[in-house]
């Protein structure tokens, strides 16, 4: 029998019953539908996030006192009993890091929001930062689109200056220039000496909902002796990198008076750091996903293979009498096989534009971003026409081997 009269055949066949058909396949749209829309998630995911944690630059540090990442409750209490890092801290590293190019320190006040005013207005849920002189210049420099950075002088002698990130500049001066005007944070004026240029968000995340104070005045106005410092440090080189976080970590290990079998007291992190974390993160959540899909597609393929039985059962007469007629098991084979071959196609095609039109909704929608990967596709309709296959041999070999004389005597 030709090639496109078993194709034909097989077509017609399912066309008879549509809604069978579909009902059939629909294991199989549902497990290609979830491996197109989480690829091309994570893969968009994995993407933005490069993008943006290599902003960080491949030549900084940073030194905190919790590590980076997802730590056990265990590993939080012991981190939590760390002594915190602070100012001294900061400047012996800065004197004693001879690959260090500079070295910055800042107080994240991250727990405690704080509202920003000026007249009539005000920015709520505003993050406050104290910052040394180096701290917008070492790995995701801030740039600003208007005024000045903090100079030596202005940490040295506690000036009450403040710089503004963009979207706190927005709320307080949608009309005027901040640059020389008063602001009030925390019951303190602070003159406004720059505004940030904006970075946007960050996965939904603001980025630009900050403010930056000396941090000399910082620690005037709160007690930081439980905040610990974040340490940054920037070097020449990728390798000067490397050398100069073996300085850094054999300074604060005799600062802390560590023993050989102790840990440093403190964590060291990298871009890499942070991208390996995120991989790590994904790849979790991708090998999940393929377990579920992968449960899906093994479903739909036993349904395949069930219906293939009824669909023997259904037409033995009309296989009979191919057979009575001249047709070899062989085209009886391979009638049945492309039925079952189609079905799967079909239901991997429609699995494929349903995980598709998932993925893209997901972009429209949130801020999430999406890349669809050709080769998931190519993947997705091979697994589909494989399921095919092997859920429909033994149908199709028992449709192959009916005696034809039994087969015309069934109703």
């Amino acid at each position: 029998m030709p090639k496109a009269e078993i194709i034909r055949i097989a077509l017609n066949a399912l066309r008879a019953h549509k809604l069978r058909s579909f009902l059939t396949v629909l294991g199989v749209i549902i497990g290609v539908a979830t491996v197109i829309a989480v690829v091309s998630v994570i893969q968009g995911f994995n993407q933005y996030a490069t993008s943006r944690v290599m902003d960080f630059g491949s030549t900084s540090f940073s030194i905190t006192k919790f590590s980076q990442g997802f730590n056990t409750i265990d590993d939080f209490w012991r981190e939590s009993r760390r002594r915190n890092l602070d100012l001294e801290d900061m400047r012996a590293v800065e004197r004693g890091c001879k690959h260090c190019q500079m070295v910055a320190g800042m107080y994240n006040d991250l727990g405690r929001p704080k509202t920003v005013k000026y007249k009539s207005r005000t920015a709520e849920t505003v993050i406050l930062r104290g910052v040394t002189v180096h701290a917008a210049f070492i790995g995701q420099v801030m740039e600003l689109d208007a005024g000045r950075h903090f100079t030596e002088a202005d940490v040295e002698h506690a000036r009450p200056f403040i710089i503004l990130g963009g979207d706190v500049a927005d709320r307080l001066f949608p009309t005027e220039d901040p640059i020389g005007k008063d602001v009030t944070v925390a019951g303190r004026e602070f003159l406004v000496i720059g505004v940030a240029k904006k970075n946007g968000d960050f996965m939904g995340t603001p980025q630009d909902t900050f403010v930056r104070i000396p941090i000399t005045v910082y620690t005037k106005m709160f007690n930081v002796a439980h905040e610990p410092l974040f340490i940054q440090a920037q070097t020449a080189s990728p390798v000067g990198m490397r050398l100069a976080m073996e300085e850094a970590r054999v300074i604060l290990r005799a600062r802390l008076h560590r023993m050989y079998h102790d840990d440093d007291g403190f964590s060291m992190a990298t871009a890499d750091t942070f991208l390996s974390m995120w991989k790590n993160l994904t790849g979790s959540a991708f090998l999940v996903t393929i377990l579920v899909a992968g449960i899906a597609l093994v479903v739909g393929g036993i349904v395949i293979m069930n219906i293939m039985l009824v669909s023997v059962t259904e037409r033995m007469q009309e296989i009979g009498l191919r057979k009575a007629m001249g047709a070899r098991q062989a085209d009886i084979l391979r009638q049945f096989l492309a039925e079952s071959i189609a079905l799967a196609a079909t239901g991997g095609t429609l699995g494929v534009a349903t995980g598709v039109f998932i993925a893209v909704l997901v972009s429209w929608f949130s801020p999430l971003p999406v890349t669809i990967r050709p080769w998931s596709v190519a993947l997705a309709l091979v697994v589909a026409s494989t399921i095919g296959i092997f859920s429909g041999v033994y149908p199709a070999r028992r449709a192959a081997r009916l005696d034809p004389v039994v087969a015309l005597r069934q109703e």
